[in-house]
């Protein structure tokens, strides 16, 4: 037993997600720092570090050159800004294809290094080895199937599946070999609606949409998307705030306010010590 001083706020675990299966929809984010991570966490039930940083935060055309040090970077900000949320950090294109071996390896080094409590791989029906070597091993693993980012190259951009028979036979089987592998969570990710569903239907796990269906389990947005800091943002999302705007007023204000030299105002300066 530790003698530390327990935190009175307890973080959720995979286990905790997994028992949503069915019932209240789980709740989830994409943030990348310390202070965005803090406003959401109250809201929220997982927060995803995704490796989608690299396009969001980085301005990367796609997830393809995320390094395993930017993932575990931003892990740790997200970490120290939320207190509640169950953390979830991506792991990046080249981490975890060549070997479960060296799955196992850069998955612990993540955990250990951020303080996460669980990995996310895009997956295919191949990986479940992969992710059944890790499960094994004490790794809480969320899969992602479906439209795969980091697979963007080989698919020539980012293409909707399950939208003919071959790709909806694909996706559910995808989803199936996760499943029985072990996975405590799986992202659905741009799949047609009724292919969602119909995952959503047959797995034990509890579904992350994202551009998939209400009837998944929980959903996923990226934050930036759904704060509206970008003019184009993929069908899926719904903006819940203007961001862009607002920034772009206050960058106006304050560069007209410095030009006529009215700020720093007198309640903006300090004065010296009376004598």
């Amino acid at each position: 037993m530790s003698a530390q001083t327990q935190s009175p706020v307890k973080r959720l675990t995979p286990p905790d997600i997994r028992a949503r299966k069915g019932g209240a929809p789980i709740v989830s984010l994409t943030a990348y720092d310390s202070p965005m991570a803090a406003v959401m966490d109250p809201h929220t039930d997982l927060i995803l570090v995704g490796d989608s940083v690299g396009m969001v935060v980085h301005g990367l055309p796609n997830t393809i050159s995320v390094t395993l040090e930017m993932m575990i970077l931003h892990g740790q900000a997200v970490m120290r800004g939320s207190k509640q949320a169950l953390v979830v950090v991506d792991m990046p294109f080249g981490s975890y294809e060549q070997s479960k071996e060296q799955a196992f390896a850069n998955c612990v080094r993540v955990l250990q290094e951020t303080g996460a409590g669980a990995v996310k791989l895009e997956t295919s029906v191949q990986m479940a080895e992969t992710v059944r070597y890790l499960v094994d091993r004490a790794v809480p693993v969320v899969a992602h199937v479906g439209l795969r980012p980091q697979a963007a190259l080989a698919d020539g951009g980012f293409k909707a599946k399950g939208r003919d028979e071959d790709s909806r036979a694909k996706v559910l089987a995808e989803a199936r070999a996760m499943d029985e592998a072990g996975a405590f969570a799986i992202v659905v990710e741009g799949v047609a609606e009724d292919v969602a569903r119909e995952v959503t239907e047959q797995v034990s796990a509890p579904t992350i949409g994202i551009g998939a269906s209400a009837a998944c389990d929980g959903q996923v947005l990226v934050v930036q998307d759904m704060l509206g800091l970008f003019d184009w943002t993929p069908k899926f999302v719904k903006k819940y705030g203007s961001l862009r705007e607002i920034a772009d007023a206050a960058f106006q204000a304050y560069a007209e306010d410095v030009r006529a030299r009215v700020f720093p105002g007198p309640e903006h300066v300090y004065s010296a010590k009376k004598r």
